[in-house]
């Protein structure tokens, strides 16, 4: 259930699996960075730091950057709901 979004946009199971692979050169720096984006933003919002704000807009426009706040914000929300009231992820 995790990477049924990145599935359903054709990432192939050997990109799915490089995700958690900081050395993986199947992942773009592009990606790179908003998967570290995305993680700050899960545990702790307080923590996107200047430095990553800048790494952000040198791969991304501002548009861009409100498409992913708002994209990860919704699945963490989404998240949290399944699991307060148990709903299993897989």
């Amino acid at each position: 259930m995790r990477y049924a979004g990145a599935r359903h946009a054709g990432a192939t199971e050997a990109k799915i699996a490089a995700i958690d692979d900081e050395t993986s050169d199947l992942i773009t720096p592009r990606e790179r960075v908003a998967l570290r984006f995305a993680e700050k933003l899960a545990v702790d919002h307080r923590k996107v730091d200047d430095a990553l704000w800048a790494e952000l807009r040198g791969h991304f426009s501002e548009a861009e950057i409100i498409e992913l706040v708002a994209n990860a914000t919704l699945f963490i929300g989404w998240g949290r709901f399944n699991e307060i009231i148990g709903i299993d992820p897989a």
